[in-house]
């Protein structure tokens, strides 16, 4: 093996330990927002099924959950994030395997960035990045896993609740009171307890990165130095973002090498450090979700190659497969 060779080995491997274990310490006077989905009595399952975000130090505005706007014509235009709007861009979809029939409920938000960082180390970093909440309803209607994953398919991570038959569980998964799951320095429970219509399913965002660092079922809100309401928009709105001219674009690249791919949503480190690696120079790049026939791209949440096709979350039954759940 050449020194290069070994030089880049190391220096990927240092990075990859500092962007997973340095944590963005919070400060204790920044400002706090909980997040929920603006009511509107309609009665439709994914209002009242909807995750809150406890967001903290949004007195930064790459901390506060946005609406994805466009701005310019059907030649030129740029895709932005709007931080004093949220929205929880929403859908639902069924999908079956040899033990029953399930509906995902599908919550995505988007944030304006995550900064540019080197002490933590953000490896992350770039524009127009976001979060998918998915929740998975059995034939009852109960929440039986709760699925969280980075828009780019990084971190990804199912959690069962107390709802899910336990012969349904990976092999190993830990059952103990108060065990813990680990997720590249996060540490969340590895099992929910069951949400009934009286909890409040919250989901806890660390600062500047947007990883999940916490997710709790309650009877109360947390306390928040603000509340705000988010309005639930169609998941495919974001393929008909008005522009100035009176046209509409969409947030995904539609054609060539970028197809499926959020537009302005790059990332260089990533590329840089994992692109060889991953055999994917657009690695990190977040992604459309939904199915990967229409989108021309699997939402893979393993880097490995071998593993692209039975890693992507757009095919949910297969993706539960791949990480051992039995549903």
């Amino acid at each position: 093996m050449s020194l290069l060779r070994v030089r880049f080995i190391v220096i990927l491997s240092f990075f990859l330990l500092v962007s997973g274990c340095a944590k963005h310490t919070l400060d204790p006077d920044g400002k706090t927002q909980l997040v929920l989905a603006q009511k509107r009595k309609t009665n439709s399952i994914l209002e009242t099924q909807a995750p809150a975000f406890f967001l903290q130090n949004t007195q930064n505005s790459y901390n506060r959950i946005g609406q994805v706007t466009a701005h310019g014509n059907a030649q030129t235009h740029q895709i932005t994030i709007n931080p004093n709007q949220p929205v929880f861009y929403v859908t639902a979809l069924p999908f079956a395997t040899p033990k029953g029939s399930y509906t995902n409920l599908i919550y995505r938000i988007h944030f304006i960035k995550q900064p540019f960082s080197l002490f933590p180390f953000h490896l992350g970093a770039g524009n127009n990045v976001g979060l998918l909440v998915i929740l998975t309803l059995d034939a009852k209607g109960d929440i039986v896993l709760v699925t969280t994953a980075q828009t780019c398919g990084c971190y990804a991570l199912t959690l069962p609740t107390h709802a899910l038959p336990p012969n349904a569980y990976p092999p190993h998964w830990p059952l103990e009171p108060n065990s813990k799951i680990g997720v590249y320095g996060e540490e969340l429970p590895s099992i929910l307890p069951a949400v009934t219509t009286d909890d409040l399913l919250t989901i806890t965002l660390r600062p500047e990165v947007h990883r999940v660092m916490e997710i709790s079922v309650q009877k109360q809100e947390p306390v928040a130095n603000q509340q705000v309401h988010a309005s639930l928009t169609a998941l495919d709105e974001l393929k008909s973002l008005p522009l100035d001219d009176g046209t509409t674009t969409s947030l995904y690249y539609s054609h060539g090498p970028l197809r499926g791919h959020v537009k302005g949503a790059i990332k260089p480190w990533e590329t840089l450090l994992l692109g060889l690696v991953s055999f994917d120079v657009f690695v990190g790049m977040d992604k459309e979700y939904g199915d990967t026939a229409t989108s021309g791209n699997p939402f893979y949440t393993s880097l490995k190659l071998w593993n692209r096709n039975i890693s992507d979350m757009n095919n949910f039954a297969g993706y539960l497969r791949f990480n051992g759940w039995q549903l």
